[in-house]
């Protein structure tokens, strides 16, 4: 057998296990300055068959920071050749192996970009990932780093950071897995591909950050992966669920400008003609179709006496068509290949009863998330509102459906609640003027806070807002028609179904809302304050995204606070002294829970969020969510990678956990919580969720060393 093939044995695989040094960590961006691999033959590592090339990024320096990781500078590449000069060496050394990397996602994407600067053709090879490999063998590590893997599976971790040491290193790895992955049952490339694929959240994260998707190696697992990731529901639903009807049909002789009429009159793209016998049953060989884009041709050929003419000339026949009983899958593949967006749907018998389009088909997949949207920022009142955020669980359940992760679907709720919140204000400047109080005084900006800001919502929430508004004095005139404004604001959100903030985080009390001058005195205040209960729930504030309003107030002042604050230990220490992370995990590996359940917010999440956001504050990174924050804090400190990268893999785990089970309360009439009842976790869920626990069982450690440290 091929040992390179889909079907080649992992224990006996010809591969070549590569990486790659580079001036950054953005592929984007990044060039290449050392390229090296490694050679398996049949198994094994082949000693002495490597490649390994220092290149010169031609008109650029390498960053110090970049240096003092792999300790390569401008000097040491300076008789190098460039990229397009290396590259064909070693193009011949991986010659049709499979190439091996660990998160070779990102060699891909910036050999790619070498590729395309210098005007080589790229193609790309069949790869494996050590990173993902990992994870399916042991989905309870704490991490996936190199140094993580070599450490569980005995591996000597010689020299790293040099490409040629860390590509040894990999291989080193990924033989050590090959027979953890057999006892997963999986022994082939083909199955290593497959289990990979399954990993969607890792997958989705590498692709948004520019990475090359690691285990996309060929056309057919492109369209093994579209099925998967994007048409599981094409393959549950029939075309009677979705169809038209009735089709709407018009004589050939019409005019065409009569059929472009009706196709207005019934908010439609396309009409069907019938042939020369009109009645009510009209098979799809005897008809054709006219649409919008047909119209439109022929204005750009004849003018406006294209309109005088009769549709039978522009007409495309016979008309296309697919059967009322066929699944979905049947007519995207049928519009796919026949170019078009536009189909008849026959019954059994061949009669045209009903017509689809494209936009009938996007319909299906997204159409309660888009209207969602659509009737959020359309609702003229709170019950306008209410109606449309009472569709919010089923989106999150069908996105939970559709293999998006927690993190990613908390990112879809705290956009729509920042349109909740934003149409809300819009509502309540219209309440301000009908009651006579008039508009804005000045321009002002309304806030969301806390994970709302971060884009950390789940279905379990409350208020957190607040206003920032041009000039004006606290209880002047602008303040007192802000603190109005406020209350309208708070009074909608809470009736449609948001709760008032318990501790008051909201516009229409004082401490959060104020003019720019005042709240940048606010926060010198806050960095000054001596005692941790004159802070209690100001750390959120720094969470802050603007949803209405003039955005640059907002960011003015954020920017402020972050500058005020950056390395301010006594201000960060206070921020974090009250918070602690209980222990969950009994001695044998059982979870404490309550009635059998457990708080994981409680237990973990608000734990995490709130050091993170400290770490963050303590050394000026912007971002706002904590997967960002965490990237951001790893690229400034020197710290454990796998400690932080488990943290990032906690908070995952508790959001998918929690999600989940809000997603099933809510179909059960129990209002959400972030309380997860143990019993129903699978096996690999429990894995994850202790495996979490632990990462964050550290975390006031691994927090007063990175923020209080000399």
């Amino acid at each position: 057998m091929d040992r390179t093939a889909g079907g080649a044995l992992l224990l006996s695989l010809d591969a070549v296990v590569i990486d790659t040094e580079t001036t950054g960590l953005d592929p984007r961006k990044a060039r290449v300055i050392e390229l090296a691999g490694v050679r398996l033959s049949a198994g094994k590592l082949a000693a002495g068959d490597t490649f390994r090339q220092l290149l010169r990024p031609a008109g650029e320096s390498i960053p110090a920071a970049a240096t003092r990781i792999h300790g390569i500078d401008d000097a040491v590449v300076a008789g190098a050749p460039p990229f397009a000069e290396a590259w064909p060496g070693f193009k011949a050394f991986l010659g049709g192996s499979v190439v091996i990397g660990h998160t070779v996602g990102f060699d891909l994407a910036v050999l790619k970009r070498e590729c395309d600067l210098a005007g080589i053709p790229w193609s790309r090879p069949r790869t494996l990932d050590t990173r993902l490999l990992a994870q399916i063998a042991a989905p309870e590590l704490a991490g996936y780093t190199l140094e993580k893997l070599a450490g569980w599976l005995g591996v000597e971790t010689a020299g790293r950071h040099s490409a040629l040491g860390d590509a040894v290193m990999a291989a080193r790895i990924f033989l050590a897995l090959v027979p953890k992955l057999r006892e997963h049952g999986i022994r082939t490339v083909a199955e290593a591909e497959r289990a990979c694929r399954a990993l969607t959240a890792v997958l989705d994260d590498q692709v948004r950050s520019g990475w090359i998707d690691a285990v996309d190696a060929t056309a057919r697992v492109d369209a093994e992966k579209t099925l998967q990731r994007f048409d599981s529901y094409a393959f549950r639903h029939r075309i009677r669920d979705i169809m038209r009807t009735p089709a709407i049909f018009v004589s050939p002789d019409t005019r065409v400008g009569d059929a472009l009429a009706r196709m207005m009159d019934e908010k439609i793209s396309a009409v069907y003609v019938h042939g020369p016998q009109s009645g009510p049953e009209i098979r799809a060989a005897d008809a054709g179709i006219v649409t919008e884009r047909d119209v439109l041709r022929a204005l750009a050929r004849d003018d406006a006496p294209a309109l005088q003419r009769p549709v039978a000339e522009i007409m495309s026949q016979p008309l296309a068509a697919v059967p009322a009983e066929a699944f979905v899958y049947r007519a995207i593949g049928r519009m796919n290949r026949l170019k078009t967006r536009h189909l008849g749907v026959i019954d059994e018998k061949g009669y045209v009863i009903g017509a689809l389009s494209a936009r009938d088909l996007l319909r299906l997949r997204a159409g309660e998330a888009i209207s969602l949207g659509d009737e959020i920022d359309a609702a003229a009142d709170a019950h306008a509102l209410a109606a449309a955020w009472a569709k919010l669980p089923r989106v999150a359940e069908l996105l939970l459906a559709e293999g998006l992760s927690g993190r990613d679907i908390a990112e879809v709720i705290s956009r729509e609640l920042g349109a909740l919140s934003r149409q809300a204000a819009v509502i309540a400047e219209r309440m301000m003027r009908e009651s006579g109080r008039g508009g804005p005084p000045c321009e002002y900006a309304l806030l969301v806070l806390g994970s709302a800001g971060r884009g950390e919502s789940l279905l379990a929430m409350d208020q957190d807002n607040a206003v920032i508004f041009a000039q004006g004095e606290p209880d002047g005139e602008e303040d007192r028609w802000f603190a109005e404004l406020g209350t309208h604001v708070a009074d909608i959100l809470h009736e449609v179904g948001v709760p008032y903030c318990k501790g008051g985080v909201m516009a229409k009390n004082a401490l959060w809302r104020g003019s720019v001058a005042t709240w940048r005195d606010r926060v010198d205040k806050w960095i000054t304050r001596s005692s941790p209960a004159d802070l209690l729930s100001v750390d959120i504030f720094f969470d802050l995204r603007a949803v209405h309003g003039d955005g640059s107030l907002a960011v003015s002042v954020r920017q402020a606070a972050f500058a005020a604050a950056e390395g301010q230990v006594a201000f960060i220490k206070l921020l974090v002294e009250n918070v602690s992370v209980p222990a969950s995990l009994k001695f044998f590996g059982g979870i404490r829970t309550v009635a059998g359940r457990i708080d994981l917010k409680a237990a973990g999440l608000f734990g995490l969020v709130a050091w993170v956001r400290a770490m963050a504050i303590r050394y000026h990174v912007m971002e706002r969510s904590t997967s960002a924050r965490l990237a951001g804090v790893k690229a400034r400190v020197q710290a454990s990678e796998s400690d932080l990268d488990a943290l990032g893999e906690a908070q995952r785990v508790f959001l998918d956990l929690i999600l989940s089970q809000q997603v099933e309360d809510i179909a059960h009439g129990i209002p959400p919580s972030n309380a997860v009842a143990v019993k129903r976790l699978s096996g690999r869920d429990l894995d994850r969720l202790r495996a979490a626990l632990d990462a964050v069982s550290t975390i006031d450690e691994l927090g007063r060393d990175l923020l209080f440290k000399d």
